[in-house]
């Protein structure tokens, strides 16, 4: 069975002004579909069809650049989408907040731990919200499209936020404003999907 472009959960532009209808486009009809279509042809016919994505990369031979840059690209952006919501930010509560809490000593310290792996990641990338087995949690970033279920990537555990910073992700609003688009971000992100991703992670 093939993997499927999955739809976005709410319009193009339901994102703005934080992230522009155009690159929303661009980014889901076009990278996305892309790297579902080059991973479907990566996998046709090997031992891989008809695994679950996550299976996958937790047992990616890293050495198979295909399967590692096409299935990466299409399990981050699949995440990506339904951690923002055109009803999002504020804060999480609950147990994740109380995880963040333990892990960085406040919501303002860890916004500042995450902004700093997406800013500082040099070219390609992705910043990542992780979940150990237990319940702590961590920050990391990776570079193109790595990601830490990948073996010896990032901060291992499961990632349950992530942050595409690829120029395609915010180059036609924020050319090289970064920071600006990081900033944004937290204005959408979706803290109920992230707190039930903790949820199933820990």
């Amino acid at each position: 069975m093939s993997f499927e472009l999955p739809k976005l959960n709410y319009a193009f532009d339901a994102l703005e002004p934080n992230i522009d209808a155009r690159t929303m486009e661009i980014h889901h009809d076009k990278h996305h579909a892309g790297y579902t279509s080059k991973l479907n042809a990566a996998i046709a016919g090997s031992d891989l069809e008809g695994k679950t994505i996550e299976n996958i990369l937790i047992n990616l031979d890293k050495s198979n650049s295909a399967v590692r840059n096409n299935g990466g690209g299409f399990y981050n952006h699949s995440l990506f989408w339904e951690v923002m919501s055109p009803n999002g930010g504020g804060a999480p509560s609950g147990e994740l907040a109380d995880a963040i809490n333990a892990a960085f000593g406040s919501f303002e310290a860890f916004k500042d731990a995450f902004s700093k792996a997406a800013a500082t990641q040099f070219g390609s990338g992705w910043a990542w919200l992780c979940v150990q087995e237990g319940g702590k949690v961590d920050v990391c970033a990776t570079p193109n499209q790595d990601n830490p279920l990948m073996p010896g990537i990032g901060c291992g555990g499961t990632p349950i936020l992530g942050l595409d910073v690829w120029e395609h992700a915010y180059y036609l609003n924020y050319q090289n404003r970064r920071p600006d688009y990081i900033s944004a971000f937290f204005n959408v992100i979706n803290w109920d999907e992230v707190s039930s991703r903790y949820a199933q992670g820990k």
